[in-house]
């Protein structure tokens, strides 16, 4: 008898690979191999990397305040008006200076880049700082 043709009196029982944790034994309710089966490997949702991008707002009304107002500055309106004439949103609208927001008249802001070198008056238009100073100063 030569020693490769020795054989063990009893065959070697091969290990029941045992899930951790659960009472389902074996794989413990994981199935097979693969990524969801292995420990500390958790899948994340694709979505989330979308949600991630997205810049962080104080709630989905924040932004509509803004659309509704039409800025102006005050070199277009010393450009389109001559001396002594009323500024008002339907005038603004009529010279094309502005455009309806959503089919209506939208609320007019002028804002104070540029100079003014004639004296306008305003009706139903909110304004700067900035342009208040401008205005005072010119009178």
């Amino acid at each position: 008898m030569q020693i490769h043709q020795i054989k063990p009196k009893n065959k070697l029982k091969k290990r029941k690979r045992v899930g951790r944790g659960g009472k389902r034994g074996s794989y413990s309710g994981k199935g097979l191999k693969g990524q969801k089966a292995r420990a500390g490997r958790k899948m994340v949702p694709i979505i989330r990397e979308l949600i991630k991008k997205y810049p962080k707002l104080r709630g989905y009304r924040a932004q509509k305040k803004t659309r509704d107002i039409a800025i102006v500055n005050l070199k277009d309106l010393d450009k389109n008006f001559k001396d002594s004439e009323i500024v008002n949103p339907e005038v603004l609208l009529k010279r094309g200076l502005i455009r309806r927001i959503e089919g209506r008249i939208p609320k007019v802001k002028v804002l104070g880049e540029g100079e003014l070198t004639k004296s306008l008056k305003f009706e139903g238009c909110g304004m700067s700082e900035s342009v208040k100073r401008k205005i005072k100063n010119e009178k």
